[in-house]
């Protein structure tokens, strides 16, 4: 598809989410919708196209990405009918972004690989803070949603952390068998509630920052750990 097709397609595709929301004639359900009620939505969509992605189905995959595009429009639709934005400026918003964080794309900007793009990204992303009149952040972990994966948000912290001083793995490794201690111990001594809980907490945290360092993403190896005993004729069996 050329891109003469795309916008078209785009342009379609908005006018039917339009036509969903105008009063009187549109649909109901829709008309009842705001940004709250779809939250869920836009969770359980982003997650189905995860499983497409780890299950290989490109089939799967072009229909999840047109559920989240869904959600997308219908966002922006929503805060266009109280004259909050559109969707021509969240499209125009993020393809800006994209032109300034990649000068060595659309400027002559050289770079010498992945890790002098992604120290530019960071250093861009500071003078648009600077911008904005924001100060810089206080603190190191600031930025990372509440929001996130626990697994997912854990590597985000301890890569924010690692920018500071990188432990290397075998550090690492002593942690988590320091952490799977003392939660051996908590069990053994009849310790319950907030204690056990945070011991393991420790060592799922610990056992995140290992992944992260061994390159490994810790959210996906356990999706795969969980169809794996899914798939498993032992699976009402679990460990």
């Amino acid at each position: 598809m050329n891109p003469d097709e795309a916008a078209a397609a785009f342009r379609e595709f908005v006018a039917v989410i339009k036509a969903l929301r105008t009063p009187g004639t549109g649909c109901p359900w829709d008309l009842e919708q705001d940004h709250r009620t779809l939250r869920n939505y836009l969770l359980e969509e982003a997650h189905e196209t995860l499983e497409a992605i780890d299950c290989g189905d490109d089939a799967a995959l072009r229909e999840e990405l047109g559920d989240v595009l869904l959600q997308v429009v219908l966002h922006a639709q929503v805060a266009a009918d109280r004259s909050s934005f559109a969707i021509a400026d969240v499209v125009r918003g993020i393809t800006e972004k994209m032109v300034r964080r990649h000068p060595h794309v659309f400027a002559a900007t050289p770079v010498s690989g992945s890790a002098e793009v992604l120290r530019n990204w960071e250093q861009i992303k500071a003078a648009e803070r600077a911008a904005r009149g924001e100060t810089a952040e206080k603190d190191p972990l600031d930025g990372i949603p509440d929001g996130l994966p626990a697994l997912i948000r854990a590597q985000r912290l301890g890569a924010r952390a690692a920018k500071q001083a990188q432990p290397a793995v075998g550090d690492v490794l002593g942690s988590v068998r320091h952490d799977f201690e003392r939660l051996d111990a908590a069990v053994r001594a009849g310790s319950g509630g907030p204690d056990l809980d945070q011991r393991l907490g420790d060592l799922l945290f610990g056992l995140c920052q290992l992944a992260r360092r061994l390159g490994v993403d810790a959210e996906a190896s356990l999706r795969g750990a969980n169809r794996r005993f899914a798939a498993s004729p032992t699976s009402s069996s679990p460990p």
